[in-house]
């Protein structure tokens, strides 16, 4: 995985959603928040497997919302992060954090009702692989997201040390039917990269986001989106 011993360091942990979620950075929460759960309603008492869960902010809102939900990461720093999380939401009874690699999941097969995975196949070297493994531990949903190579992220990614992997629609097809899995539903956003919300105010950003919501909303909006939300059955 890219950066992955940068990712497991305490300090990345602690700063990591005050860095990524902050200004402008705030609506892309807000915007992933309502993807995930769009996605997985109705999520009261189903069994749920979030991979690389990093802080749990997601994990801790489907707990919140009656989920039974294992949130799995690789760095035990991000998992500390999260174990806090659901202490001060009180919502530990409904999270289990794991520490595990995400191409060998310590799961027997349909052990989940819905698996997702949110800000990681960007990262991911065998992303066939990572995809057939979520596949295999879960019986009905598949949930993930991808940036992609036709977007403004492309520019973004010169400027990243470690960039990112990108993702054409073609490549996606062919890793969802590679699994065994079929797409459900589909959903395309963001023309701005997410760094350049980053950086500037929340107030401004909003601004940003509607010219950027206006041209989304056309075809070319959807051809030069940033990110995909990708909903698959088994």
């Amino acid at each position: 995985m890219k950066g992955e011993e940068w990712y497991q360091t305490d300090e990345v942990a602690q700063a990591y959603d005050a860095k990524r979620f902050s200004r402008g950075g705030r609506l892309i929460d807000r915007r992933e928040k309502r993807a995930v759960l769009e996605a997985l309603t109705p999520i009261e008492d189903r069994r749920v497997l979030e991979i690389a869960c990093g802080t749990g902010r997601f994990t801790v809102m489907l707990a919140e919302r009656g989920a039974d939900i294992v949130g799995l990461d690789i760095s035990s720093a991000m998992l500390s992060q999260g174990r806090e999380k659901a202490r001060a939401a009180g919502v530990t009874d409904r999270i289990e954090f794991l520490r595990g690699d995400a191409a060998r999941l310590p799961f027997p097969d349909d052990h989940f009702d819905t698996v997702f995975a949110m800000r990681f196949f960007h990262l991911a070297d065998t992303p066939a692989k990572f995809l057939a493994e979520m596949c295999r531990v879960s019986k009905e949903q598949v949930f993930f997201d991808t940036f992609n190579d036709r977007s403004t992220r492309v520019l973004y990614n010169w400027l990243l040390p470690m960039g990112s992997r990108l993702y054409g629609r073609e490549e996606v097809d062919r890793l969802i039917g590679g699994a065994g899995l079929e797409l459900a539903d589909a959903s395309h956003d963001f023309v701005l990269p997410y760094g350049f919300y980053r950086k500037i105010p929340n107030q401004l950003a909003g601004a940003f986001r509607s010219a950027d919501t206006a041209i989304g909303d056309t075809p070319l909006g959807n051809a030069l989106a940033s990110v995909s939300y990708w909903n698959t059955r088994v």
